[in-house]
């Protein structure tokens, strides 16, 4: 038998009591509670924003704040475009332009690594140009008349009192022309001796060679060439993320990153691709990953779970910040806020590795961001830090985002929001989700399973006996009515059940309801009253099972609003004896 629960006296003259039953056919069979996977990490990614546009979209009117902040409906929410669909990484679901352009792309990488670009745009910065020798004018006139008169002297024939008179004569211009530019005559001395050498040596070049020495020219100039060659063909190996640029077909996934961050302009991604790899080199990013660095931003951005797609969940909370403590550490100076800069890419670059980047796989992320009790725009230095992240983010780590969630949102972020909105793309305002403190929960639940959001967001995962594997029932208690809500159980089995009511303000009870009609109802869990303010979110219960029957759960919701019932269960078969 079930029990009935009494409403107040207001609700008895206003609203008649609606009871409806759910029944659970399907009960698991006994298991043991299985280990949750191991969650994974993200990365930020957002639209890059003049400052300039920004700064003249600020002289919004003082009204937005009275408008946004009176309200937390649905209406006053920044509503996104779900129409997103992420594209594909495979090669074969790629347009013929899009195909052609990765073509074109991974043709630029290749010649680059057999030339050593990267290693060479890197170290360019290192070295000064060399800078060229100014000539002056009137040496390249008479070095040119200095070989005119060369060529003559050789191609000229006659005796020998011609040829000395012929060269006499071209000393002597040389001599004049070489005295304009210096008076000491140093330079004329210089401009006769290697006319001298010069002719001597054309004059050997022209000597018939014997067949012996051919052969030994021949030899040494293959022996010079092949090595040449060897070192030509010996390409650069650039590795990102742990994956070698061209090495397999996961390069090609990266590849699609930077083309679809530049729209599929080919010099354009290239360009960005060679920017991200000096940054790598210059950051040290091989050497952060190996690092042992503080943990104390754990609670600032963390991993947990998956959403429906399977894509990992980042949360980043800005509240943590409100805690003067770790601010003052975080950000109080520059070489503080470099150290937290270096944490969150060295959390970034450990994610990422953890990332599918097969052809079809999971490369990118779901990142929600709590701005409850978050310090606002009035913290210069968290600014600085975020601007600082940002730029860097969104240069060297593209296309890493599925989707950004924005939960807990206070009235001057949707100011913030309203002014940068107009500037970013239709694809990225596509991206993003955003909810009131009100609407969080449900926001979170669109995207993100029960069982995978965390117990301080509204969902059920937490450490104990039950695992984001163990599916959660999602039921809507309507307005002034009541939910009740059957588990059959056989004999011999120990039930275990967790329940929560998001927002609470509902009553609570369970019993057991055995199938012979000459047993007893037994009371489980006594009707009792949890409001919103409860500190027990998740309520546990178990029950043995010894003989056939049935728990009944029973959850009364007097209020005027709808509440999310949420629950699962397990069973496990008593041990042998």
């Amino acid at each position: 038998m079930v029990e009935e629960f009494q409403t107040t006296e207001a609700q008895e003259t206003t609203v008649a009591q609606v009871e409806e039953v759910v029944v659970v056919t399907d009960v698991p069979p006994a298991e043991k509670t299985s280990t949750p996977p191991v969650p994974l990490s993200v990365t930020d990614e957002e639209e890059d924003v003049k400052p300039k546009q920004v700064e003249e979209a600020s002289k919004e009117p003082e009204a937005l704040k009275s408008s946004a902040s009176g309200n937390d409906s649905a209406e006053k929410m920044p509503q996104s475009d779900n129409s997103f669909k992420e594209e594909s990484t495979r090669v074969a679901d790629l347009s013929d332009s899009e195909r052609k352009a990765l073509e074109e792309l991974k043709q630029l990488v290749q010649e680059a690594l057999h030339k050593h670009e990267f290693s060479t745009k890197t170290s360019s910065k290192e070295k000064k140009p060399a800078t060229e020798p100014v000539v002056n004018e009137l040496e390249m006139a008479s070095e040119k008349r200095e070989i005119k008169s060369e060529k003559e002297e050789i191609s000229i024939p006659g005796d020998d009192q011609e040829t000395h008179e012929v060269n006499e004569e071209k000393t002597k211009t040389a001599a004049s022309d070489a005295d304009a530019v210096d008076d000491d005559g140093a330079k004329t001395v210089e401009a006769i001796e290697e006319t001298i050498v010069a002719v001597s040596s054309s004059v050997q070049q022209e000597q018939p060679q014997s067949p012996e020495t051919k052969m030994a020219a021949f030899t040494t100039e293959n022996e010079s060439n092949n090595t040449n060659s060897e070192t030509e063909i010996s390409p650069e190996k650039i590795s990102m993320w742990g994956i070698p640029l061209l090495a397999d077909e996961r390069s090609d996934v990266i590849l699609l990153k930077f083309l679809r961050a530049r729209d599929f302009k080919v010099k354009d991604a290239f360009t960005m691709l060679q920017n991200t790899i000096q940054w790598r080199e210059e950051f040290g990013i091989d050497e952060l990953i190996e690092q042992d660095l503080d943990d104390d931003f754990e609670k600032v951005v963390f991993m947990h779970g998956l959403d429906k797609e399977g894509h990992p969940v980042c949360y980043n909370v800005y509240g943590e910040f409100q805690n003067k403590e770790l601010y003052q550490k975080s950000f109080s100076d520059e070489e503080k806020r470099q150290r937290f800069l270096r944490w969150r890419i060295q959390f970034l670059e450990r994610s990422i590795r953890k990332l599918d980047f097969t052809p079809g796989g999971i490369s990118t992320f779901v990142q929600i961001n709590d701005l409850k009790n978050s310090p606002g725009p009035a913290k210069w230095e968290l600014r600085q830090a975020t601007k600082q992240a940002l730029h860097l983010l969104q240069d060297n780590y593209p296309e890493f985002v599925a989707k950004q969630v924005f939960i807990n949102v206070p009235w001057w972020y949707l100011a913030v929001n309203k002014m940068i909105n107009p500037f970013l793309t239709q694809r990225t305002r596509s991206k993003f989700g955003f909810a009131g403190p009100s609407k969080s929960t449900e926001t979170l639940f669109r995207y993100i399973a029960a069982e995978q959001v965390p117990v301080r967001y509204g969902g059920l995962s937490k450490d104990g006996e039950f695992a984001v594997t163990d599916t959660v029932t999602e039921i809507t208690v309507k307005a002034a009515a009541k939910h009740t809500v059957e588990f059959p159980a056989t004999e011999g089995c120990h039930l275990t059940w967790e329940v929560r009511v998001v927002g609470w303000d509902v009553s609570y009870g369970a019993e057991f309801v055995p199938s012979s009609e000459g047993s007893y109802t037994v009371i489980i869990q006594k009707a009792k009253k949890l409001s919103s303010k409860t500190e027990e979110s998740v309520l546990r219960d178990n029950f043995k099972i010894n003989e056939p029957g049935k728990v009944v759960l029973t959850i009364d919701n007097p209020t005027s609003k709808k509440k999310k019932l949420l629950y699962r269960l397990k069973t496990k078969a008593f041990p042998d004896s």
